[in-house]
């Protein structure tokens, strides 16, 4: 006899199915139209947002997608920015002096 799953466990399934499947999916003119209505500012953000039906922060995400500004997925999934100061490969990186007292040479 075959055991059934928890019923729970179904349950939360077909409650997260639903949601994925009615989720409300935005077209690039949408998400534009929404953009540039932020940007013109004669609303804030947050009102705009509620009027939507969005989060502010996915308002930012299009906003940033829209200018130009997201970051690279290479760069984003290093956890890096562009502008970072730091250098790619740890060996490349600048190293520091150490004092002869410290056990190290000053020449390195």
């Amino acid at each position: 006899m075959r055991q059934k799953p928890a019923p729970s466990e179904t349950a939360e399934q077909h409650v997260r199915d639903i949601r994925r499947a009615t989720r409300k999916r935005y077209s690039a003119q949408d998400k534009i139209r929404i953009v540039l209505s932020g940007l013109r500012g004669e609303h804030s953000i947050a009102e705009l947002c509620r009027r939507e039906g969005i989060a502010e922060s996915l308002y930012y995400v299009w906003s940033k997608e829209f200018l130009g500004e997201a970051r690279a997925p290479s760069v984003r999934a290093m956890g890096r920015t562009a502008r970072s100061g730091w250098l790619a490969t740890p060996s490349a990186r600048p190293r520091r002096a150490r004092s002869p007292a410290c056990g190290g040479n000053w020449a390195a």
